[in-house]
């Protein structure tokens, strides 16, 4: 059966130097310590090692043969987004970004499909660079942070840009980065299991309640790791609609179906969750490849489910293949 990896992060085997040519820091170095491997330093300090896989295409296929993935959908790593920069350094960093992932999804079309990555500190800007990606390198969407600064995903500032991405039909994946909370969280891994989650339902519940859904109908949005901590809260969501509706002003129950999660929840039982929470035909593989939180053996919590070969052909490809407007 086919499948689609709907949730994969690529980077180019080579970054400028972002920090000399803008004159201050924050950005991410690569120091390669051999030709399989790398360091990922921000302002001399270690943020992550990385294998080749996270850079070389021949090295992905290989491991999507060896776990029966044939399409990767590839979107930056989040540290990469540079909300933070002015925005004309924003735009050349995701430009470089951009024009890296068009390069290999051109020489691999069968394999990978692009999401972009804009700055979205500037939505005009993003606009700009989003019909430059659309129409000239032929993506299917972009990936967006699960806030953008001091901007949740239900900003009036970012209205346009979701007016754009509908006209244009572009996919839209929503991941966390920058997590909430993650100067109290310093130990045992904390802002990535606990802020990451927590930073996916904060995307949710902004953009159905600040009306982005209904004012939208048409923009097809998907959100990283099986909906976070969405689907686990769901009933305090829903009861809190109910007893402050001055607070809430719209049904969460409305919005249930009108967007898409990926499968990445490491948990057959919370797997069982989402699709009863949000239908099977709303949730696509996702695996988070190449990094250790993902699923190391992509698909593989699809595979051993007890679904028939209907709900895993929408499981596996057709979920992804609506998302992405194919």
């Amino acid at each position: 059966m086919k499948k689609i990896d709907i949730h994969t992060h690529i980077l180019p085997e080579h970054l400028p130097k972002w920090a000399d040519k803008f004159g201050y820091g924050g950005f991410v170095e690569l120091q390669h310590t051999n030709s399989c491997s790398a360091n990922m330093i921000i302002d001399g300090k270690l943020f992550r090692q990385i294998e080749q896989n996270c850079w070389n295409p021949l090295q992905r296929m290989a491991d999507g043969d060896e776990h029966g993935i044939h399409i990767q959908v590839l979107s930056t790593i989040p540290v990469l987004f540079s909300y933070w920069t002015p925005p004309k350094d924003g735009l050349e960093i995701a430009r470089y970004l951009n024009d890296h992932i068009a390069t290999v999804c051109r020489k691999h079309p069968s394999r990978f499909i692009p999401l972009g990555t804009l700055p979205l500190q500037d939505p005009e800007l993003a606009i700009v660079e989003m019909q430059r990606c659309m129409d000239t390198l032929g993506f299917a969407g972009f990936e967006i942070g699960s806030h953008i600064n001091d901007w949740n995903l239900d900003a009036q500032e970012l209205f346009p840009f979701y007016e754009a991405a509908e006209k244009m039909g572009a996919a839209i994946f929503v991941h966390p980065w920058d997590m909430v909370g993650k100067d109290k969280m310093p130990k045992y891994w904390l802002p990535w299991l606990v802020g990451m989650p927590a930073e996916t339902s904060l995307a949710i519940c902004s953009m159905m309640f600040g009306g982005v859904f209904e004012k939208f109908p048409g923009l097809r949005v998907a959100f990283a790791h099986g909906g976070g901590a969405f689907p686990g809260t769901y009933g305090r969501i829903q009861h809190g609609f109910k007893v402050r509706p001055d607070l809430i002003p719209l049904n969460p129950d409305h919005y249930l179906g009108k967007f898409w999660v990926d499968s990445l929840v490491h948990d057959t039982d919370m797997l069982d969750k989402i699709i009863a929470l949000f239908g099977v035909d709303k949730v696509a593989l996702g695996s988070d490849y190449p990094f250790p939180l993902g699923e190391l053996s992509p698909g593989k919590l699809i595979e051993q489910s007890a679904y028939d070969a209907d709900e895993k052909s929408w499981l596996n490809y057709r979920s992804a293949e609506a998302w992405l407007g194919l």
